[in-house]
């Protein structure tokens, strides 16, 4: 990746002191929407405006990225040796090696600090998440069931969340190793273990924060932490983005100029 220089290390890390000074408590007023049980409800579609998808980590830009301040905790994320390595490889082969390229569910937690929206169902019993890119679904369950017996592979992971105040607080594992967590490489493997927190900043803002542990390549956890807005405008909808289809093109109807 393109270096970052002592000036602009600085620069970012003020910026992020800046953004860090004026952040809020998650709010829990009466104006906090809520739902037949009285938990907050986080039904809506929802959208992340960090750039996080872009790298995790503050950047510079890329031919194919614009600058981020990044939103690790910290700013570095504490790789093993071999795992960094790795990172450096899929940096290099990003164009092509990326699983979003491929048109591939982009996983958790990339799905939610994406560029596109995604959509909240919420009920008593779960929450499902429908993402825009490639139209995945994902459910968290909130019923108090465990995760399943045994390691299984999952693009999303299996999530069992559970309400600390006005907290969601999600376990996720399960996880199949495949996916990448932004476009410049970074990536877990299937032993990653990820909790996350979601609670509500106002009415139309929620906290995302989310901590990775992952023995198989990172040396301790580490966290990031990313706003979601909802989206207002009328008639606003998650639209259908199957890119898999677009080699396509040339057989789709031509729409008419009349």
């Amino acid at each position: 990746m393109r270096p970052v220089s002592g000036y602009n290390v600085a620069l970012l890390a003020a910026v992020s002191l800046a953004l860090s000074a004026g952040a809020q408590t998650p709010a829990s007023g009466p104006g906090i929407p809520r739902g037949v049980d009285g938990k907050p409800d986080f039904s809506g579609i929802w959208q992340s405006l960090s750039g996080a998808d872009y790298g995790l980590e503050p950047h510079l830009a890329t031919k194919d990225g614009p600058p981020g301040a990044g939103v690790v905790e910290g700013d570095v994320i504490p790789y093993q040796p071999a795992a960094l390595q790795q990172r450096a490889k899929n940096f290099a082969a990003r164009a092509s090696a990326d699983p979003r390229t491929k048109c591939f569910t982009l996983g958790t937690p990339r799905g939610i600090y994406n560029n596109e929206p995604f959509q909240i169902f919420q009920r008593p019993r779960d929450l499902t998440l429908l993402y825009e890119f490639g139209h995945p679904v994902r459910t968290i369950h909130t019923n108090g069931t465990e995760h399943p017996d045994g390691h299984i592979d999952f693009w999303l992971g299996d999530s069992r969340g559970h309400w600390e105040g006005d907290t969601l607080v999600v376990d996720v594992t399960d996880f199949n190793g495949e996916t990448w967590l932004d476009r410049v490489g970074n990536f877990n493997s299937d032993g990653l273990h990820l909790v996350e927190r979601w609670s509500y900043v106002d009415g139309n803002t929620i906290r995302y924060r989310a901590t990775f542990d992952d023995p198989k390549v990172y040396t301790r956890p580490w966290s990031i932490e990313v706003l979601l807005y909802r989206r207002l405008e009328p008639n606003v909808q998650i639209i259908e983005n199957y890119c898999s289809t677009l080699e396509y093109d040339e057989y789709y109807p031509v729409p008419s100029t009349k």
